[in-house]
C-alpha cells in the first residue's frame, strides 16, 4: 500500500492509526496521481481527490515537503491549502497549454511558489513538430529559471528524450541563476551544452546532460575556462561522434575539481565505447 493509499484509508479511523499515518514517512512526500502498468499517468479518482483536498491535505499541510502532481488535478491540489514546508515539485505530463498557463500567464500559483520551490522536476509532453517543440521547450526552460529564483535542483526532461530538446540557437541567452546547484537536461548539440556552462550557473555542482548530436563545429563559446565548482558530470549521447578529442576532452579538462564522472558516448573510428 502506497503512502497516499495509507492516508486515504486510515486517517481519522482511530487515534492510534491517526498517530501512525501522521508520521513523516507518510506525509513528507506525496504522489497524488496514479501510475498504470502501461506507463500512463492519470489523476486520482474524484472521490479520493475530494477527500485529500477537503480533509487530508489541510490537516497535514505543515508536514508536506514534496508533491508529485499531474496537470488535471494540480491546481486544485496546490490551492487546497497553504504548504509552508513545501520545497519540491514533480510535474508529469505537462503540455503546452499548461506551461503557458502557469509559466507565462499571470497565475496565483506562480506567485505563491516562485520563492518557495528549490527542487523542480518537469516531464514535458508538447507533441508538436520537432523543431517547434525544441523552441517551445527552450522558452519554457528559460522561463522556469527566471521565475523560480531560489531553484537549486532542476530536472527538465521530455517524454520522448530524443525528439524533444532544449536548443539555444537564435534565442536570447541572458538568463542565469546564482542558486542552481544541480541540472538535468537534454540539449540539441554540444554548443548548447557549452552555453549552460559559460558562467550563467556559477554555483552549479552537478550537471547531467543528454546531447542529441556531438559533431565538429565552429564553436562560438569558450571551451577553455575552468569550472572549479563542478563536482559531478554525466554526459549521454546515443549518436556516434568523431569529435571526442576535439570537443569532449577539452570540456573535461575544465573540470579541475570533479569527483564523479559518467560518459556514455559512442566513438566512431575507434574500437571503444566510453
Amino acid at each position: 500500500m502506497c503512502h497516499v493509499d495509507v492516508l486515504y484509508s486510515l486517517i481519522d479511523v482511530n487515534q492510534r492509526l491517526n498517530t501512525i499515518v501522521h508520521d513523516p514517512i507518510f506525509t513528507t512526500h506525496l504522489t497524488l496521481l496514479e501510475h498504470f502498468s502501461d506507463g500512463s499517468i492519470h489523476s486520482l479518482t474524484d472521490t479520493m481527490l475530494d477527500q485529500f483536498c477537503l480533509q487530508i491535505l489541510p490537516k497535514i499541510k505543515h508536514k508536506i515537503k514534496c508533491l508529485d502532481l499531474e496537470p488535471l488535478s494540480m491546481e486544485r491540489i496546490l490551492l487546497a491549502t497553504n504548504y509552508p514546508s513545501l520545497y519540491g515539485l514533480t510535474l508529469y505530463n505537462i503540455n503546452l497549454r499548461t506551461c503557458v498557463h502557469y509559466f507565462f500567464d499571470k497565475n496565483p500559483l506562480t506567485d505563491l511558489f516562485q520563492n518557495q520551490i528549490v527542487s523542480l522536476t518537469i516531464n514535458m509532453t508538447v507533441n508538436t513538430k520537432p523543431d517547434f517543440e525544441d523552441l517551445i521547450n527552450t522558452f519554457i526552460f528559460q522561463r522556469i529559471i527566471q521565475i523560480f529564483i531560489n531553484l537549486q535542483y532542476l530536472n527538465f526532461f521530455p517524454s520522448s528524450i530524443w525528439y524533444s530538446k532544449v536548443s539555444f540557437d537564435s534565442l536570447a541567452r541572458d538568463f542565469a541563476s546564482s542558486n542552481l546547484l544541480e541540472l538535468h537536461v537534454t540539449v540539441n548539440n554540444f554548443d548548447d551544452c557549452l552555453y549552460l556552462l559559460d558562467g550563467r550557473f556559477i554555483e552549479l555542482r552537478k550537471f547531467h546532460v543528454n546531447i542529441a548530436d556531438i559533431c565538429s563545429a565552429q564553436l562560438t563559446i569558450n571551451n577553455t575556462e575552468n569550472l572549479p565548482n563542478l563536482k559531478c558530470f554525466s554526459l549521454y549521447s546515443n549518436v556516434e561522434t568523431s569529435a571526442y578529442d576535439e570537443l569532449i576532452v577539452p570540456l573535461l579538462h575544465r573540470m579541475i575539481n570533479f569527483e564523479e564522472l559518467g560518459l556514455y558516448v559512442k566513438i566512431c573510428d575507434k574500437n571503444i565505447f566510453i
